[in-house]
């Protein structure tokens, strides 16, 4: 049995004398997971308020394009999108043994906003040399995603699996993160595009965070 299945394995198990106290689970198997978060560990699973509504920004419904267009559903040749019950397995195996990263793509100012459990900043401007990012910049950033720098150039043989994210269907960050380090050498098969992003994880009513690994109460 290979490591993710063992992990989806464990989390059946783990959630089954848990999943009638919830009304409201993530899948029909998993009621709620815990991830990482710096050094907190946060409960994800959905808000079991079955009359809760969005009322922050991404309720809105409608933002001036460009720049806010919406986003093709592959953000790159080889490169997966992935929905909610994919990014909660890549959590619950890949994230928690180290082996990937989960990458909040936008602006500090955003992510300053909240974020997702388990997810660290790289802005989409350190990750493409088009936006700005040096070798310095880029070297900073890519250390987090597992990659060295040799003297023939970048080494991405102990490269990290890693899924990018931003705002929701209509932003361009990660999209444009990924094209980047995409530029650069590092491997499509190892790169994730979450295209719902905040948004989509919000109207799921999954728990968001401060940078830090506080609880952002709706």
């Amino acid at each position: 049995m290979n490591l993710m299945k063992t992990a989806i394995l464990a989390i059946v198990l783990y959630h089954a004398t848990v999943s009638a106290e919830l009304d409201v689970q993530i899948t029909r198997d998993i009621a709620q997971f815990q991830v990482a978060h710096g050094t907190q560990q946060i409960t994800v699973k959905r808000n079991q308020d079955r009359t809760a509504t969005l009322t922050n920004d991404f309720a809105l419904t409608s933002r001036p394009c460009p720049p806010f267009c919406a986003q093709p559903m592959q953000a790159a040749p080889g490169v997966m999108t992935m929905g909610e019950v994919e990014l909660v397995e890549f959590m619950s195996s890949d994230l928690a043994d180290g082996s990937g990263v989960l990458v909040d793509a936008r602006t500090p100012d955003w992510h300053a906003r909240g974020t997702i459990p388990g997810s660290v900043n790289i802005p989409f401007t350190h990750l493409n040399p088009a936006q700005g990012a040096d070798d310095i910049t880029l070297g900073e950033a890519l250390v987090q995603l597992g990659v060295t720098e040799s003297d023939d150039g970048w080494d991405f043989s102990k490269a990290k699996k890693a899924v990018l994210w931003c705002n929701g269907p209509w932003c361009g960050q990660s999209p444009t993160a990924i094209k980047g380090i995409l530029s650069i050498g590092y491997p499509a098969e190892k790169l994730f595009y979450y295209r719902g992003g905040m948004q989509v994880w919000q109207v799921f009513g999954l728990p968001t965070v401060t940078p830090d690994g506080q609880l952002i109460e709706d």
